[in-house]
């Protein structure tokens, strides 16, 4: 699958913490049409947190589909996963969506794709988007030489996409799960 255009989305697991970050940044082909959406969410009783890279509309459709099977697994995140990516993989319609999403709880996190992908991370670290590269490997650089937490490890990765990737902006928008290290 071709990597989305228009946002970066990193998520880093670090010392029982979780931390979710996404600029703000929507684009139209070379236009930016505003500086300040949010693309990190949380669901299921505020105990997952959820981002997306891609068309808006798209992501949403998975964001609700997701919610269903959420709800139907009571709140197991991985079967979750594996049964979205199912029928993402085999509904016509929703092979079409162009989005990708990032999902995470306390102790898990998953990377879903279009193309049935259900990626756990074994690093901690997992990001999307046009920008994803670049937030991922700075991510990767801080988390083995520094003793920053998840959430600051995640913004200073974000700035520093931001200043790499014309499709990410500074406005960062990070949600966190601090669990027990």
């Amino acid at each position: 699958m071709e990597p989305i255009k228009g946002t970066t989305i990193l998520c880093v697991r670090k010392n029982g913490e979780v931390c979710m970050a996404g600029d703000g940044q929507v684009s139209f082909g070379q236009t930016i049409l505003k500086p300040n959406t949010r693309k990190i969410r949380r669901i299921y009783q505020d105990s997952i947190i959820a981002g997306f890279a891609g068309s808006t509309a798209d992501a949403f459709t998975l964001f609700e589909r997701f919610e269903k099977k959420i709800e139907a697994h009571q709140g197991r995140l991985k079967r979750a996963c594996v049964e979205l990516a199912k029928d993402w993989r085999s509904d016509k319609i929703l092979r079409r969506l162009e989005a990708m999403i990032i999902l995470a709880n306390e102790t898990e996190q998953f990377l879903l794709s279009g193309a049935g992908d259900v990626i756990e991370s074994d690093d901690g670290l997992l990001a999307i988007g046009s920008g994803g590269n670049f937030a991922l490997s700075a991510a990767k650089a801080l988390y083995m030489h520094s003793d920053l937490d998840a959430q600051a490890i995640a913004k200073a990765s974000l700035n520093i996409a931001a200043d790499l990737c014309v499709y990410t902006n500074h406005e960062i928008i990070s949600e966190t799960i601090k669990g027990t290290p």
